[in-house]
């Protein structure tokens, strides 16, 4: 029985942690398919990277939360929200990203968060609560 419960508890944590970040990236994500392209684009052609990109932001703040929540493809999902908030913090915080708010906060926290939970997913998988799980580990 005790051996049961060691097991469960780190998949139940896998499955809450993929919950919970599919579901509150998805919401930026589909704030951003409304109305969040023309500032992303704008920072894009700042920082001289082609304007194209700003595709590749709602559609992996959409599609991977969504994968997430389903438990498809989690590896690949982590690695692209992890991917997307490397960039977002290059961006639109750059340096300042690592600066303390006057609430003690990082100034970048929320990305930084995306960030560690997508590499934290990509490095363990999705667990054994997932509709899709392959033979293959590393698909997951």
């Amino acid at each position: 029985m005790a051996t049961s419960s060691r097991q469960t508890s780190p998949d139940l944590g896998l499955l809450i942690l993929r919950l919970g970040t599919g579901f509150l990236l998805l919401l930026h994500g589909i704030a951003k398919l409304q109305h969040g392209h023309d500032a992303i684009k704008g920072m894009l052609t700042r920082k001289g990277l082609p304007e194209i990109l700003w595709l590749g932001v709602p559609l992996t703040e959409v599609l991977c939360p969504v994968f997430l929540i389903l438990g498809f493809f989690t590896r690949f999902s982590g690695l692209g929200i992890a991917t997307v908030m490397a960039f977002s913090i290059y961006l639109a915080k750059s340096t300042e990203a690592f600066t303390l708010t006057r609430t003690g906060g990082l100034s970048g926290e929320l990305n930084l968060l995306f960030l560690c939970c997508g590499l934290a997913l990509f490095f363990t998988g999705g667990g054994k609560y997932a509709v899709y799980r392959p033979g293959n580990q590393w698909l997951k």
